[in-house]
């Protein structure tokens, strides 16, 4: 019975994580946590899982839609790969309660500064790493191709370092470093930006995932309901984000975090 309601939940996690590049472990670890009562170990193990299905479910049409950067994507993920090892030895030190304040801190961090996020910046030079890189590209929008350049290139990869320790710590896809090193530091279009993050967090996830496993925190009956709901829903995100106006989708977002992370920050501190 648990896992028929748990289905439904991935769906809308895996929506959300898909529009916003995020991926839905933001979605999914408080609400495995706070209302279905697992183990945050487990929890986080089941979201990696999850992460991984989200990534392929919604890399394909960006991809298709030729709003992914690839060449941009195989480089950061050199930082989050080394990131997510060095995340995994730090997770088998910390307690249940540490996980729970480590991830509502992150969701905080992470309404902050989506709101910080009023307008899509734009590279006006590149950075020489990314014009011997050929990391410079163009996406479609509004009907009409966009040229757009990328600079601060060694800042992202130290972002994306931090990506992978976040993601292997607390089963997430760190979409919002991810949406920091490109959309932020790297001045990417805000399309391109969530794409490419899609196309990465199932990397990153991998990375740790793998260790997890080893370990024996993956459990089969949380795991499954959870990436089979995350698939159709990142696949239902990834037909609609053309469509919406991103600005409008980070302010709902922005509330529920908020929300979330609170209730995240109390269950650690009563832990």
């Amino acid at each position: 019975m648990q896992s028929l309601i748990m289905l439904p939940v991935s769906i809308i996690a895996g929506f959300l994580g898909s529009l916003l590049g995020l991926g839905g472990g933001v979605v999914i670890v408080p609400v495995l946590t706070l209302i279905f009562g697992v183990d945050i170990r487990y929890a986080v193990a089941a979201s990696l899982i999850s992460i991984i299905a989200t990534s392929s479910g919604a890399a394909a049409s960006f991809l298709r839609d030729h709003l992914t950067n690839v060449r941009v994507a195989i480089l950061l993920e050199i930082g989050t790969v080394f990131g997510a090892m060095t995340g995994f030895l730090l997770s088998t030190s910390l307690k249940s309660s540490g996980l729970f304040l480590a991830f509502g801190g992150f969701l905080m961090f992470s309404a902050v500064m989506m709101f910080r996020q009023k307008k899509d910046s734009r590279a006006e030079i590149n950075h020489p790493w990314a014009e011997r890189l050929g990391l410079q590209s163009r996406f479609p929008d509004e009907g009409k191709w966009i040229d757009y350049k990328v600079t601060n290139v060694p800042f992202g990869l130290l972002i994306m370092y931090l990506a992978g320790i976040f993601s292997a710590i607390l089963g997430i896809g760190s979409g919002i470093f991810k949406m920091m090193a490109m959309d932020g530091a790297m001045k990417l279009p805000l399309k391109v930006s969530s794409a490419t993050s899609n196309f990465m967090i199932g990397v990153t996830a991998s990375a740790s995932a793998g260790a997890y496993f080893l370990r024996g925190d993956i459990k089969p009956e949380i795991a499954a309901p959870v990436a089979l709901g995350i698939i159709v829903g990142a696949w239902m995100g990834a037909r609609v984000m053309p469509k919406l106006n991103a600005m409008a989708i980070r302010k709902v977002f922005i509330v529920v975090m908020v929300v979330v992370a609170i209730q995240m920050i109390m269950k650690g501190l009563q832990a």
